[in-house]
């Protein structure tokens, strides 16, 4: 059946935001590749093409393959950022990168994908209905503010950590606030000028004179930032002083035959599939991918123009697809990643196309062309990833979830400072404890009212739809505070389910009324049989 959107018309809007996206995404899959296997115990870039294939395959697949299967109009999925320390420690465990690490690891990647196409086949994807909106934004929020730091150095020509290292313990041994430190003893002027000529760009190009003018607007910014920066850096080869190569360029290996090629890949090693270690991993990569993936659906869904739902068992089923064949392939774990996401809707994706087309981009540059690709300066790519960073955690959006109320900002801030401090999936579990708490502490407080009419006299006590255990207490508390000698009314008309610790306490109070002088009537006695 065709797909909702995908059409001709289209597509000249999915083709440039597909391009975007791929410039967003390859350093990603570079960094993230590099801070994971960094993470495995690699010291140096000696065997820097080996290292870093894995998350080119991982781009790939999850541009082409999960693109192609899932139904999110506007997400896109990579390799994963929040699986960086997993990597890392799994590689370790498996006898590390250099020892046939790596190929057990892959085999746990394609395992995993089996278990994820399970879960999206047994409709384990309703989870993702029970995520708090508070939670979301600020999961949003968090991966901006996170963003924005760490980008910062590399808009400054500091480049020593990969683009992709999210946690806040990075593999160097600094964290996200002592590189801020770094950069700035640090600082390569000819990096920072390329830094700002590409973020002014990126600006001006979102006016609306731009936005407006149809010959303009058809002009990518990202692509235009990259282009301009990639001349501004080669007209300053002749300076020593701002001269941008090494580290400060994009860095893509470029393979000078098939057998070359062959030789960065890793293969799965069927021969551990009875390995127990192999499979614990296995099922831990399909859990955590599996929740990041959901997570990133409910926050793109939130950011679709059009409020559109994708159906979270597709997604399970396709991402499980993508880490299957992306373990076969020697690639690393692929999840939903809100930031690719993000750049698609920025950049003016109309349907799903535009993932499948950044994937043929990663295909065809990467693996045609990386020449071109190493003349990238990365302070470039720093400047669009910082304004992305910005959007995704910009004041107006935390001045809108302050005035929403003290439930919604509470944790809202505590998964964004959590995150912040740690990395993704424990911001969110932090902030999901906050929201329950919350939830519970709300529900305590609404279990019931309890009003005196001043007309009778009588006390009324109405109960909520669903009364728990929980407000025992408060309930009990509120009925001992009643007058004796006086006619109390317990209304059960509105109460769907009353837990049994509730019903014993109210027959008590009832049974107790005459020697408290107390007349109890109760509206729908039967609920409490």
């Amino acid at each position: 059946m065709k797909e909702k959107h995908i059409s001709i018309k289209n597509l000249k809007f999915d083709f440039a935001s597909g391009l975007v996206v791929f410039f967003v995404a390859l350093p990603l899959c570079l960094g993230i590749s590099l801070a994971s296997t960094s993470y495995s115990g690699i010291e140096g870039l000696d065997d820097f093409a080996g290292v870093v294939m894995p998350g080119i395959i991982a781009g790939i697949i999850g541009g082409i393959v999960v693109g192609s299967l899932s139904g999110s109009r506007f997400g896109v999925s990579g390799p994963a950022a929040g699986l960086i320390t997993i990597v890392g420690a799994a590689i370790i465990e498996f006898g590390g990168f250099a020892n046939g690490g790596f190929e057990k690891f892959a085999l746990a990647v394609a395992l995993g994908g089996v278990i994820q196409f399970i879960l999206g086949s047994i409709r384990a994807g309703f989870v993702a209905y029970y995520i708090p909106f508070s939670v979301i934004k600020g999961m949003l929020a968090g991966i901006g503010v996170t963003i924005f730091i760490k980008e910062l150095p590399h808009f400054f020509g500091y480049d020593k950590d990969p683009e992709g290292d999210m946690n806040f313990m990075q593999a160097d041994g600094h964290n996200t606030f002592e590189e801020l430190g770094y950069m700035i003893d640090n600082v390569h002027i000819g990096a920072t000028l390329v830094a700002i000529i590409s973020l002014v760009i990126l600006i001006v190009w979102g006016m609306k004179f731009v936005r407006d003018n149809k010959y303009l607007k058809m002009i990518p910014a990202p692509l235009l930032a990259i282009i301009i920066s990639v001349l501004f850096s080669l007209a300053l080869a002749g300076n020593p002083d701002l001269i941008l190569a090494g580290e400060h360029l994009v860095s893509v290996p470029e393979p000078s035959s098939l057998e070359e090629f062959r030789s960065m890949l890793y293969f799965p090693d069927f021969s551990a599939i009875s390995d127990p270690a192999v499979w614990r991993v296995a099922v831990v990569i399909a859990l955590v991918a599996s929740i990041e993936s959901l997570l990133c659906v409910e926050a793109t869904d939130k950011m679709d123009p059009n409020k559109g739902r994708t159906p979270m068992n597709r997604e399970l089923r396709a991402q499980g697809i993508g880490n299957l064949i992306s373990g076969l392939l020697g690639g690393l774990p692929i999840t939903q990643v809100i930031v690719r996401s993000t750049a698609n809707i920025s950049s003016g994706a109309r349907s799903k196309m535009s993932a499948v087309i950044h994937g043929f981009f990663l295909v065809g540059f990467v693996l045609a062309i990386p020449g071109v690709l190493n003349l990238i300066p990365r302070a470039s790519l720093a400047a669009v990833l910082l304004l992305i960073g910005w959007k995704l955690a910009s004041p107006k959006s935390i001045k809108q979830m302050i005035k929403a109320g003290w439930s919604q900002y509470v944790p809202f801030f505590v998964v964004i400072i959590v995150m912040l401090l740690t990395d993704l999936l424990i911001g969110v579990g932090a902030g999901l404890a906050v929201a329950f708490v919350i939830i519970l502490y709300r529900n305590f407080k609404m279990s019931f009212f309890l009003n005196k009419n001043e007309d009778d006299g009588k006390y009324y006590v109405c109960l909520s739809q669903h009364t728990t255990f929980l407000n025992k207490a408060s309930i009990m508390r509120r009925l001992d505070e009643i007058d004796e000698g006086t006619e109390v009314v317990i209304d059960l008309s509105e109460t769907l389910s009353i837990d049994y610790d509730v019903i014993e306490a109210l027959n008590d109070f009832i049974e107790g009324a005459p020697d408290r002088d107390q007349k109890v009537t109760v509206i729908h006695e039967e609920k409490l049989k």
